[in-house]
């Protein structure tokens, strides 16, 4: 009786493990068009197989996958990810393994133009396309569940990092505007925002009509965003008709260049109160919300870029896997709680 009862101990850990397994696929979005986009996804799988560490290097940790694997039946919430300016799918690698474990489908696009593997002037000036890298992504995977699983189509969120941070509320309705961005970094001009304004393209004339456009995607029910920038040229009046729950993390120390009270704050000062949850992360810098450095992660990183060892550090005596685990816990509650849609939509849906 014991043994039977070990053995079937055993085998439910198994079975867990295996539900708790992160698939991992990368494709090529519209290799022959021209935006071609690099998109990894990370989703529920109960396969088995040889784990791989996908996103590591020298530098950085990644995380245990098993790609291309089957994803696993029935619907899931889906999370889009929208990376940083010069940065990538693999800086929140940690965060969309995080959701995979608890059910979430996960995308992230590379962005062209302002991502590690691309960065050509002219298309980092085509800003106002970010927005629509991730409506791309997201119509591939409603029509293609063999991808990375079947998408619960009333239960979609978006998060970004720093310029993804801006994609993404420019994807639940916030707009932009150049001139209010270009006058504001007049008084703000120490704002790190306000170094990119010709290199993103923002003082263009020619474009600005394409750039302070309704690039909101109706489909996104909610969005997180992680010490974003670019927020002070979001109108408020657009700020304020934001009709989706957002969660708006920053880092917690103000510095000259990225202070979380005029960027971060700005969002919680003009987005709808009821519906808006705003917090400053304990021992968190801009770059806390990449992924975790192994320990001689700045040495490498000064040896080749001098200067730049800083994306490492965090504040005080905190660990970045410390303040991971708070944002994991903070980001799932949200979503929990935002992307639970109305008892007449759940039965229109199962109608339909």
């Amino acid at each position: 009786m014991i043994r039977f009862c070990i053995c079937a101990l055993m085998l439910m850990m198994c079975a867990s493990l295996a539900q708790a397994a992160t698939g991992f696929r990368q494709i090529t979005l519209d290799s022959q068009g021209n935006r071609p986009l690099n998109v990894a996804f990370w989703y529920p799988t109960a396969a088995t197989g040889v784990f791989e560490e996908v996103g590591e290097n020298p530098v950085f940790y990644g995380e245990s996958v098993l790609r291309n694997a089957t994803p696993r039946p029935g619907q899931h919430p889906l999370v889009l990810l929208s990376h940083g300016y010069g940065g990538n799918w693999r800086n929140l690698n940690w965060l969309a393994h995080a959701l995979t474990v608890q059910g979430y489908i996960v995308a992230a696009p590379n962005h062209p133009g302002t991502t590690t593997e691309n960065h050509d002037p002219a298309t980092a000036r085509k800003l106002w396309l970010r927005p629509d890298d991730i409506s791309r992504v997201l119509d591939r995977l409603l029509a293609d569940e063999h991808l990375a699983g079947k998408v619960d189509s009333l239960r979609i969120a978006a998060i970004g990092h720093s310029l993804g941070g801006w994609t993404v509320m420019e994807l639940i309705g916030a707009r932009f505007s150049s001139n209010r961005f270009v006058q504001d970094c007049q008084n703000h001009a120490q704002l790190a925002d306000c170094q990119l304004i010709e290199t993103l393209g923002i003082s263009n004339t020619k474009t600005a009509s394409l750039l302070d456009a309704q690039l909101r995607n109706p489909r996104i029910k909610a969005a997180v965003s992680l010490d974003l920038g670019l927020a002070r040229g979001f109108t408020p009046e657009s700020l304020a008709r934001v009709s989706v729950p957002v969660l708006v993390l920053s880092a917690e120390q103000d510095s000259a260049e990225l202070p979380a009270s005029l960027v971060s704050g700005y969002l919680a000062q003009y987005l709808p109160p009821q519906q808006t949850s705003f917090s400053r992360i304990r021992g968190a810098t801009h770059f806390s919300f990449m992924q975790r450095c192994k320990p001689h992660g700045a040495e490498l990183i000064e040896q080749s870029s001098p200067g730049e060892g800083f994306v490492c550090r965090d504040q005080g005596s905190r660990t970045r896997a410390d303040i991971h685990q708070e944002l994991i816990a903070r980001i799932t509650r949200f979503l929990t709680a935002a992307l639970t849609p109305p008892a007449d939509e759940m039965h229109s849906a199962s109608v339909r």
